[in-house]
């Protein structure tokens, strides 16, 4: 952390701290469950922060999140969200924070920004594609709750790690796709038990921070280039 040291602006630190006690006021109003619900998302928007700074912290603490999130999606027999956060988001999580410490820019605390060609969104498309059919399948045959949305969360889920590992710019914006799905998978959740209502408003929150990463990558592309040129 003294390495890698982050540096919010007022902004940032206005909307971290937003985040967190909107996570923190629905958890003690809706939730039964026990911490590990509370934890996970703290730690979740924390690193949707950190990376939204290009900060390779950011990638280790989506990996403690995305243990914690696939116990709670166990809990909820989401076995999709559980498979694709157990099975594809952590192990991509690992391999992007190794990107983005063989990547870094200036003095370390900000990866570089990577521009992917057209080509490669095509391949990226093709890929999901095939990968989403097969879970669909898969899912199918373990009942899993919410089947098409749980299916299509597996979709975004892949694009948006993919692109992560890449080091695009583009790789909030599919977060935040996939938050806005994660939305209504756990509002439906919620007509059973209102207790996941604390787990809807997390991903609410989650989607506000990627809007900001991506807006946040958008402007370091523009500033990296721009001393690139000008080096």
């Amino acid at each position: 952390m003294k390495k890698f040291n982050i540096r919010f602006t007022k902004k940032e630190l206005f909307l971290w701290l937003f985040s967190i006690i909107t996570i923190i006021i629905s958890f003690v109003l809706f939730s039964r469950d026990g911490i590990i619900t509370l934890v996970a998302s703290l730690i979740g928007v924390t690193a949707i922060i950190i990376n939204a700074k290009g900060n390779p912290v950011g990638q280790l603490l989506i990996i403690i999140f995305s243990i914690l999130y696939g116990i709670i999606s166990f809990k909820c027999r989401y076995y999709g969200e559980m498979l694709t956060y157990l099975g594809m988001t952590a192990p991509m999580a690992v391999i992007a924070l190794i990107s983005w410490l063989r990547n870094p820019y200036g003095d370390g605390n900000e990866v570089k920004v990577n521009h992917i060609r057209k080509k490669e969104f095509l391949y990226i498309l093709v890929i999901s594609v095939i990968l989403t059919t097969i879970f669909y399948f898969i899912l199918d045959f373990f009942n899993t709750a919410n089947l098409i949305i749980s299916t299509f969360s597996v979709m975004t889920s892949f694009v948006a790690a993919y692109l992560t590992f890449r080091r695009s710019a583009y790789f909030s914006l599919a977060y935040a796709l996939n938050d806005i799905v994660l939305v209504v998978l756990w509002g439906l959740a919620c007509l059973n038990d209102t207790s996941y209502v604390s787990v809807t408003v997390c991903f609410m929150m989650f989607l506000f921070n990627d809007i900001y990463g991506f807006i946040s990558w958008n402007r370091m592309e523009k500033r990296q280039n721009k001393q690139k040129i000008t080096s």
